[in-house]
């Protein structure tokens, strides 16, 4: 039996039905277009960037260095015999004269006291052959030896003083033997290594400390011979500058005291080594850091010659781009490239001196190239 609100109900005509379904499909379907079309609309962030230039050619020119101890002294055993006593590690500050270490000596002092016997012997030898000597001088006196008895006494006497002092002088030698299984700084440094422990056995030759004077140190880099020829280092002294990145700020800008240009040239790299003395003391500096050398070129052509980073460092151009600019990736150093079709992209680069708010890059960008200066903002860009 049919109800009466089913017979009350009117009956919507099909084709009615049929276009409301259409109407919503339509409007699902439409969501996820207008979606897509917000997205696409979103505006992107504002991308500043710098057109690259280079500066004037060999105006100044980067390479690379290490700094070096002017006095690094390599202790050797000069005895053989086990370490029996180690005062110092690596890294302790010693004074000159002081105690490292010391090495079993007992072979050495029952050397000694060998030697010590041997010229007791000869002094009593000869304290005997100088009583003969006064008496053969008496008796020849009163006429009752000869001559030749009297020059036999004589000869006696010379022989036995010989002796003991050879028998004195093997003593001291004896002594100088023992004193070597003593090792002793020979300046006021630090102990840069420490190759052996307590035990171990020292032979003649074998290395057993490494000392410097943290006092007296100095920057080596090798500049290619072209560059060098070019170079005049008594007028480019004051504006030679050296750059340690490992101090930061206080690396930026070291002046050297003294620059000395070695008058040899490596036969096998083409290069010749430029020295250059940091100023006294100077703190947090040790030997083997990694250092930058920036000094004036006499000359373009000069620049010109030793062009190439891959060459000696030595860049064709100066290209300084802002520090702000830089990206640092674990032990990298990158910057965003903007390619042709406008897109930025991380390029990693190899950085030079620093100067102020700009840094002067080696290698990995050329002049015309454009460069994003906000990193973050390029990092967003896809």
């Amino acid at each position: 039996m049919t109800s009466t609100a089913s017979l009350m109900k009117p009956a919507l005509p099909r084709s009615v039905a049929t276009a409301a379904s259409l109407l919503v499909l339509l409007a699902l379907l439409a969501q996820p277009i207008a979606a897509r079309a917000d997205t696409q609309l979103k505006p992107t962030p504002a991308l500043k960037s710098l057109l690259v230039q280079a500066g004037a050619a060999g105006q100044r020119l980067s390479f690379d260095g290490q700094v070096e101890a002017l006095r690094q002294t390599v202790l050797a055993a000069q005895v053989a015999g086990a370490v029996v006593q180690l005062d110092v590690k690596a890294g302790d500050r010693v004074k000159a004269g002081q105690v490292l270490m010391r090495i079993d000596a007992r072979a050495a002092e029952q050397a000694t006291a060998v030697s010590e016997a041997q010229a007791q012997s000869a002094r009593a030898a000869l304290q005997l052959a100088s009583q003969e000597l006064e008496r053969q001088q008496r008796l020849f006196k009163q006429n009752y030896i000869s001559q030749a008895a009297l020059d036999q006494a004589e000869a006696q006497f010379k022989a036995g003083q010989a002796q003991a002092n050879a028998q004195l002088a093997q003593v001291a030698v004896a002594r100088t033997q023992s004193g070597l299984s003593i090792v002793r700084s020979p300046y006021d440094g630090v102990i840069a290594d420490l190759p052996v422990t307590l035990g171990d056995m020292a032979m003649p030759g074998r290395p057993l400390a490494t000392v410097y004077d943290p006092a007296a140190l100095r920057v080596t880099a090798h500049l290619p011979q072209s560059v060098a020829s070019s170079l005049s280092v008594a007028e480019g002294t004051r504006d030679v500058r050296i750059e340690i990145p490992a101090l930061g700020e206080a690396g930026a800008a070291i002046t050297a005291l003294r620059v000395q240009l070695l008058p040899t040239a490596d036969a096998v790299s083409q290069t010749m080594q430029l020295r250059l003395d940091l100023p006294a003391k100077p703190a947090g500096v040790v030997p083997g850091m990694f250092a930058r050398v920036s000094l004036p070129a006499a000359s373009a052509a000069g620049a010109g010659a030793g062009a190439g980073a891959g060459a000696g460092g030595v860049p064709a151009a100066n290209i300084l781009v802002p520090r702000t600019a830089l990206v640092r990736r674990a032990e990298l150093d990158g910057l965003y490239v903007i390619a042709a079709s406008g897109k930025p992209l991380l390029r990693q680069i190899r950085l030079g001196a620093v100067r102020g708010d700009q840094v002067e890059v080696l290698s990995g960008l050329s002049a015309g190239e454009r460069i994003a200066l906000e990193p973050q903002v390029a990092a967003q860009v896809r």
